[in-house]
């Protein structure tokens, strides 16, 4: 949960969003736009990615682009809206869950562990995200 202020998503947030879905998009042979619809199919791109070593801990931007594709999945799956979140560091894209104060970074899920050298299984980090923000939810302690 998170009481720091929450904005719409500027023109310059929303094209970096689409960059990063673009990247992800080129990995389907076809039918990119709809593929990507698809909340198993931009996990299973993400889980690829980690699994054959495709990105490594020196490559940030793709590794954020992986965690944007999670963030999309979680957002299909749970009807979240991306905003901005404005903090003492900047501007930073993040889920939010409409009418509440739950704020998720999946931005930097993925990569903040890669580059710390962790193990990640996208299908445990997604099942347990999802899980817990629809506990957080329903607990009748959100705001």
């Amino acid at each position: 949960m998170n009481d720091l202020p929450r904005y719409r998503l500027e023109d310059a947030e929303r094209e970096w969003l689409e960059e990063s879905r673009a990247w992800i998009k080129g990995h389907f042979s076809e039918e990119a736009d709809d593929n990507y619809a698809d909340p198993d199919a931009k996990l299973a791109v993400v889980r690829a990615n980690i699994a054959q070593g495709w990105v490594g801990p020196e490559d940030t931007w793709k590794l954020q682009a992986l965690g944007i594709a999670m963030g999309d999945a979680l957002a299909d799956e749970l009807l979240l809206d991306w905003v901005t979140i404005e903090d003492e560091y900047g501007r930073v894209p993040a889920l939010n869950w409409p009418g509440t104060s739950i704020v998720l970074y999946p931005v930097t899920m993925i990569s903040q562990r890669i580059e710390r050298g962790e193990e990640v299984d996208i299908d445990v980090m997604f099942e347990e995200t999802r899980t817990r923000l629809q506990e957080i939810a329903f607990s009748g302690d959100v705001q």
